[in-house]
């Protein structure tokens, strides 16, 4: 396999040969355990860590390596290296960490495409796919949209789904699929490119798993039905792993999400509503809130029927959770600095009482 088939390109050569790296092997991460990672290259699969240097520097999660990123290592055995840099990033598709606001979670890196997995028998949710757009946007990653299990429903409900998720989004590719009888299956298999790396995003029992064994011909990922007692999936995949296709596309698998929590510093929120954000321009108050004030057009279109309810207040629900997050997240870099600014002092000090 060439480093081209995993998705390499004259961009990430160009950077390795400007910054002297041509001594390093380049790999690119396929799995991640712990902070302990699988690393793929034209010679093979390695185990890897990153040095003591790489883990001293990193500031946040964000610094570490995470699956999709290609990386300089050093091969010091048949099948154990060390990553000494991580070579930039085109995309990083990331959430807020579960618990720890403030704090991000990636979920992948060099993404192209995003399949957001969503299953037209239960747990379907316009609102969740417009939070996993916003995901996708932030990210600068292309979205598209798969409901599975669509075999469960019949024509009715199927065209029912669709109806309402065009009404509420545009210019988004939305494709109707079956793990189970792999209707819809060539429509994905024209889709994926080869050398484009493909992330799916879907809560635990959507049918990520299966999808991807069934893409890719054997089965790779454990599989489990959805629980009877309480009609949720289970969490069967641990861990993200990336997977070459036959085609030639990449597809990372990635554990089911329950909470999917914006980590949106970028455009993503604006480009998901746009309709909404191009509305606002003719409010009365240039700091309108779209809740109580007079002169507010995106109100009155909320009123008139032009934009959904439901998709309103999702809006205003997610334009809440990125206005939190981003303050949080100030707040931390604050204290941070003060830290390190504390520690800078303190190592002054025990250098000016020593000598």
């Amino acid at each position: 396999m060439t480093l081209e088939e995993l998705g390499y390109n004259n961009k990430f050569e160009a950077y390795r040969i400007a910054q002297k790296l041509t001594e390093f092997e380049t790999g690119r991460v396929v799995a991640e355990h712990k902070e302990r990672y699988v690393v793929r290259n034209e010679k093979g699969e390695f185990e890897a860590e990153i040095t003591g240097n790489l883990r001293f520097t990193a500031k946040s999660r964000e610094d570490f390596p995470a699956v999709g990123d290609w990386v300089a290592m050093s091969v010091y055995d048949s099948d154990s290296a060390i990553i000494h840099q991580i070579l930039p990033r085109f995309s990083i598709v990331k959430r807020q960490a579960v618990g720890q606001f403030g704090e991000v979670q990636v979920i992948a890196t060099n993404i192209d495409y995003a399949f957001l997995i969503q299953a037209a028998d239960r747990d379907f949710s316009i609102n969740r796919l417009e939070r996993y757009l916003t995901i996708c946007y932030s990210s600068r990653v292309s979205p598209i949209i798969l409901l599975n299990k669509i075999d469960l429903i019949d024509e009715q409900r199927l065209n029912e789904l669709m109806g309402s998720i065009q009404s509420r989004i545009q210019d988004v590719p939305i494709m109707a699929i079956s793990n189970e009888t792999q209707s819809g299956y060539e429509t994905i298999r024209k889709t994926i490119e080869k050398g484009k790396t493909y992330c799916m995003l879907g809560s635990s029992g959507v049918g990520k798993s299966t999808l991807l064994n069934n893409l890719s011909g054997r089965k790779i990922m454990k599989t489990d039905l959805i629980s009877q007692s309480t009609s949720k999936g289970r969490h069967i995949t641990s861990h993200r792993a990336l997977t070459v296709l036959e085609g030639g596309g990449i597809l990372v698998d990635n554990p089911g999400m329950r909470e999917v929590g914006i980590a949106d510093t970028a455009q993503g929120l604006e480009t998901t509503f746009d309709k909404i954000i191009s509305l606002s321009a003719g409010c009365k108050f240039k700091d309108c809130t779209h809740t109580s004030e007079t002169g507010c057009a995106v109100l009155e279109a909320v009123e008139k029927g032009e934009i959904a309810q439901s998709s309103f207040e999702n809006y205003l629900r997610l334009e809440r959770e990125k206005a939190h997050f981003e303050t949080t997240l100030e707040e931390r870099r604050k204290k941070d600095k003060e830290f390190g600014k504390m520690l800078k002092n303190y190592k002054k000090d025990v250098k000016r009482n020593k000598y």
